[in-house]
């Protein structure tokens, strides 16, 4: 991948994580990336190295766990997180190649433990996730720049962290969004009204939504290909969650919290066999919370989430600033013989480059209202 032409849009820039300093922008080959909502996206990618300079160029400049990586399409910023692992890598003719992997920035909430004891009360869910945020930040070199807008989401909860249990600020926030009437998040990439690099939090009660205009995809046409799974193996209409041991007498038995069993009488009703599902919280020690988050998972797994996958052709029309944001979807064949036309909120995004002859296309992962 080399510098930004019309053939190939895209550029890599390789920052220090902590200051944003740009440290070097080097060429890149056989570059994926994606980007979702409710899961971490990732980059891949090889920086070849045909000589000696380009060689020291890439060892000053990629330094895994403390350089970000930034994916520039013409001047917009398209992707962005931080380069995890290198791998150098010589082929049978001896050209080397420092393979790369990038996770985008939630990556980074992964790696910082809460190391001390959180309570809060009736406080907005966006907050406490902005608080947890803050904490990571505010721990020295724990500052990488995420910002945040102060949107609320009018849903108040209780929670009690404590420091013994050392999960990471992702996981609390994952267990915090998967809570009856919950939100979405993510930490969006973009390049601000003054040209600076933005790593914004973006949270959404209870989806995130994008876009103001509807894009319309049609097969056969712009959509290439697809997949539309079915899959009743996740499905449960019974259901138990698990948490935290409630006996504090060491000498006796232990057992879990556990919330009521959930049936769904009228998926049963409906002719469906009874099946059985669980979920485990081991760090919570409230009846209250244990049974949100039951409801919770026994809703979602009523009707499992089929994710439909589209292969289309970028067309400038689609960037990752469409995540979250409705498509309208026009399917027309054997399968279809009266046409599909329904719209579908896009939850993942994962683009392929153009190369060497290559045409630039993306896969569409849709949520089935």
């Amino acid at each position: 991948m080399a510098a930004s032409t019309p053939s190939t849009p895209y550029r890599l820039l390789f920052c220090d994580l902590r200051s944003d300093q740009l440290l070097d922008a080097l060429p890149v080959q056989g570059v994926a990336l994606d980007d979702y909502i409710g899961k971490t996206g990732r980059l891949t990618g090889t920086v070849p190295i045909p000589n000696r300079a380009l060689a020291e160029r890439a060892r000053r400049a990629i330094l895994p766990g403390r350089t970000a990586v930034w994916v520039e399409r013409g001047r917009d910023i398209w992707w962005g997180g931080i380069v995890w692992t290198l791998d150098l890598a010589s082929d049978t003719r001896g050209r080397l190649g420092a393979q790369i992997q990038a996770g985008g920035w939630e990556s980074y909430l992964y790696k910082r433990l809460l190391f001390d004891g959180q309570v809060a009360e009736q406080v907005d869910q966006f907050d406490l996730v902005r608080g947890l945020v803050d904490y990571a930040q505010s721990a020295t070199g724990g500052d990488i720049g995420i910002t945040y807008e102060p949107v609320v989401s009018g849903v108040l909860r209780d929670r009690t962290y404590l420091r013994y249990d050392l999960t990471s600020i992702g996981e609390l926030i994952d267990d915090l969004a998967a809570v009856e009437n919950g939100f979405e998040w993510r930490i969006a990439s973009f390049r601000d009204s003054h040209g600076r690099r933005v790593k914004r939090l973006q949270l959404g009660h209870p989806i995130i939504r994008a876009g103001a205009s509807e894009i319309v995809l049609d097969h056969p046409g712009p959509v290439l290909s697809y997949t539309w799974p079915v899959d009743a193996t996740r499905k449960a209409n019974a259901w138990q969650s698990r948490g935290a041991s409630i006996n504090s007498n060491q000498a006796a038995s232990s057992y879990p919290l556990t919330s009521p069993v959930l049936i769904d009488g009228d998926d049963l009703a409906a002719g469906w066999p009874r099946l059985d599902g669980s979920s485990d919280y081991s760090t919570v020690e409230r009846q209250s919370t244990l049974d949100a988050h039951a409801r919770a998972d026994a809703t979602a797994a009523r009707d499992p989430l089929a994710i439909p996958q589209l292969t289309v052709l970028l067309d400038g029309t689609l960037s990752p600033a469409l995540l979250g944001a409705t498509i309208r979807l026009r399917i027309r064949d054997l399968w279809h013989p009266d046409t599909l036309d329904a719209r579908y909120r896009v939850v993942g995004l994962s683009i392929t480059p153009p190369e060497r002859g290559r045409p630039e296309t993306a896969q569409l992962y849709l949520e089935v209202p």
